[in-house]
Formats: C-alpha cells, structure tokens, sequence
C-alpha cells in the first residue's frame, strides 16, 4: 500500500489507537510512531507510558512531534515501512493553544491550523509509505458550555473533515471495532 494516508477516528477508548497500531504493524517490520503529546502532568505521563508499553522497541522507531510534524513526517516516510501519527487533535490542540498560538477569530484560527494539517498532509504524501493518522471524535457529544471548548470542538471537526478528504481510507472506531466509512460514505454524483 505504497503512499496510502489513513485516518482512524473515534472516541475516547473506543481502541482506535490500538488498530493503528496493527494495521501499521501489518504493512511493515519497521514502522515509525510520531508523538503529539506534550507530558504536562502525571496523568498524560501514564497515558504515554500504556501507549509506550504496547510498542515494542524492536519494531518501531519513535518520533516526538508536538510542533512541526511535518518536518518529523518527512524524516520518517523515509526511515519506516509504514507511519503511524497519534494524535491528530492533541496536535491541533498544540497548534491552536501552545507556543505561538495563532489570533482572531475561530474561523481565522481554524485556517492557521489547516495550514499546518496541509503541510503535514503533503509530507505524508511525499513518502512511498503508508501513513496512519489517529484522531478523536469530540463533536459527537453536548454542545460545550465555554467558547474555547465549543471553539476545539469546531476546528477538531474541520481538520478530520480535512484529513479524511485526502485520506484513502477512513475507520471509525467503536467498542473495539473498526468500520470502514469511506467505503460506505454516500457520494454526490457531479452535475454536467
């Protein structure tokens, strides 16, 4: 599967994150794991040390990207057999609210962070290696009471949508299974 992007998405322990990671497996002996998360207090420590335990050193190499990833992306399309990114909205977050944040409106914010996602997009692309990207599902609940929450939520929205556009396939994740919506998503026929 030369140069095919995947997104796999859901929410919160739904195993999205554990069918990347066999689905990566299943395409190469070695595959590069390209981390998002930036360790701010004990409870990301654990959530990276359980995802770090299922990775067994011998068969991935690791790569920390909460910022730039499309610079880490192009280093490991060339590197691996296969590339996992995880996450997609704990980059997003890091774009929009870390170390040069970008200003104004939700809108004006979420083009500055598409930017970035196209950026990441054509380095994934640029390799000859499938890449899995990992996202969260956060819209699929109540509408958040505070603007920054309601604000994540829209732009969270908008770059899966992104990603999802160039992806080749596209997995939902649920209770541990995964489905394949690309395949079934309804398409438009084009008007002459």
């Amino acid at each position: 599967m030369p140069g095919k992007l995947v997104l796999v998405t859901g929410g919160a322990r739904s195993g999205k994150s554990e069918f990347a990671e066999k689905y990566v497996l299943h395409y190469g002996a070695k595959c590069a794991y390209i981390a998002t998360a930036e360790i701010l207090d004990d409870e990301m420590a654990e959530r990276v040390r359980l995802h770090q335990a299922r990775r067994p050193q011998t068969r991935w190499i690791n790569f920390e990207a909460p910022y730039n990833a499309h610079e880490v992306m192009g280093e490991a399309v060339q590197r691996a057999d296969a590339v996992l990114f995880d996450c997609l909205t704990l980059y997003m977050s890091n774009l929009l609210y870390g170390k040069n944040a970008p200003q104004g409106t939700t809108e004006e914010k979420a083009q500055a962070v598409k930017a970035e996602i196209a950026k990441l997009l054509d380095a994934a692309r640029a390799g000859d290696v499938p890449v899995v990207f990992v996202s969260n599902e956060v819209g699929a609940g109540i509408v958040p009471e505070n603007a920054m929450a309601r604000e994540y939520r829209d732009i969270a929205g908008w770059v899966n949508q992104q990603v999802a556009e160039a992806a080749d396939s596209v997995f939902y994740c649920v209770a541990g299974q995964a489905v394949d919506v690309k395949k079934l998503a309804f398409k438009f026929e084009e008007e002459n």
